[in-house]
């Protein structure tokens, strides 16, 4: 063999095999003729942007997308703001995708990408069922149970897909998932162990596999909690300022002060600091607690009243406003309103007015 052929066969070679570790997209946006279509990869929980390509004047386009063997990647097409394809991408995929400039969309080549689409179509039927039912409770709760159903179903029938990883994000608001209930963690736990034996190298499975531990860990705390004692008051098991889950189960102290605000209130904000830190103050090493529950449903301006008055006490927010299970469980009609829980009761003995209070608290915590 001559050596420019050597050469041509070693280049080619070499080229096979930067082409091998891609995965090609070919699409065609209909509405969109040379228009900018911005191609982006998932990480996590964002959009990180990959690039900026032009379409054709027919609208269509064409893409090669790193991808590294055994870690697949969940790429996203966007016109604008809108994302209009979603795509699960192996090393070596090549895959067609038919798009409008709404969402709606199809694609051939990649099963993955499929079934990725096939979850995307019913995740924003979901959405949209919902938004239409929103005037009728027991309506939307039929929708939320054929969705959240239909969903478990896909995490039984597809264990070794990272389609999987999707479902179990998705979410109803920014405070509100699909899988919400605590005993779901065993459906994280279960996708975890599954995808790490065909993915052990995926970000996106080590991800899922350390949420799956952390949602573990709150079944497991729940299980001890349920196993304990039964309360005398209605438990309360919302967000602290870190995130944390914090039951107020589990506070321990003699007197505890569940007391619910407004954020937005400007009074409200003014009892915390001339009626609310005094007290603390005065009684906490003496055996007060105070477990603040927020029900401003806008929890950035919560963090930032708590943050700017520094109050040192328990303080939660779950982000349901008056939607809040707390605010039935303690028939909270009017803000703000403040129980008193000792030695683990409700205290339904009248106080009148911050004196009063003082007074009681100086019966309860004498030396």
């Amino acid at each position: 063999m001559k050596k420019s052929s050597i050469i041509a066969a070693a280049i080619a070679a070499l080229a096979l095999a930067s082409c091998s570790d891609k995965a090609q997209i070919n699409g065609k946006i209909e509405g969109a003729a040379e228009q900018q279509i911005i191609v982006k990869q998932l990480n996590m929980n964002v959009y990180n942007a990959l690039d900026t390509i032009k379409t054709k004047n027919d609208g269509s386009f064409r893409y090669n997308v790193q991808v590294a063997a055994g870690q697949p990647e969940f790429i996203y097409l966007f016109h604008g703001d809108t994302r209009i394809a979603g795509l699960l991408l192996k090393k070596g995929d090549k895959v067609s995708v038919k798009a409008d400039t709404l969402g709606n969309y199809s694609v051939e080549g990649s099963e993955e990408s499929v079934k990725l689409a096939e979850v995307d179509k019913a995740y924003t039927k979901f959405i949209n069922d919902l938004v239409a039912s929103s005037d009728d409770n027991a309506a939307m709760s039929q929708v939320y149970l054929k969705h959240y159903r239909a969903s478990v179903k896909h995490l039984i029938e597809n264990p070794y897909s990272l389609t999987t990883i999707p479902v179990l994000y998705q979410r109803i608001s920014e405070e509100s998932p699909v899988f919400a209930y605590t005993k779901d963690a065993l459906f994280f736990k279960n996708a975890a162990d599954s995808l790490k034996k065909v993915y052990p190298e995926s970000r996106y499975v080590k991800a899922l596999d350390k949420e799956a531990k952390r949602k573990i860990q709150a079944l497991e705390l729940e299980n001890v909690i349920n196993a304990a004692p039964e309360s005398k008051f209605p438990d309360i098991v919302m967000s602290d300022m870190n995130g944390e889950k914090k039951a107020l189960a589990s506070v321990e102290a003699k007197v505890i002060i569940v007391h619910f605000w407004d954020a937005s209130d400007a009074v409200q904000k003014m009892l915390n600091i001339e009626e609310l830190l005094p007290l603390y103050n005065d009684y906490h090493k003496k055996g007060l607690e105070i477990y603040s529950v927020c029900l401003t449903p806008d929890k950035a301006l919560w963090g930032s009243v708590v943050s700017s008055q520094k109050l040192p006490w328990i303080n939660v927010n779950d982000g349901l406003g008056a939607a809040s299970p707390a605010v039935v469980n303690y028939n909270v009609a009017s803000l703000p309103n403040s129980i008193m829980i000792v030695d683990g009761e409700l205290n339904t003995k009248e106080i009148k007015g911050v004196a009063g209070l003082r007074k009681e608290l100086d019966r309860i915590l004498r030396r």
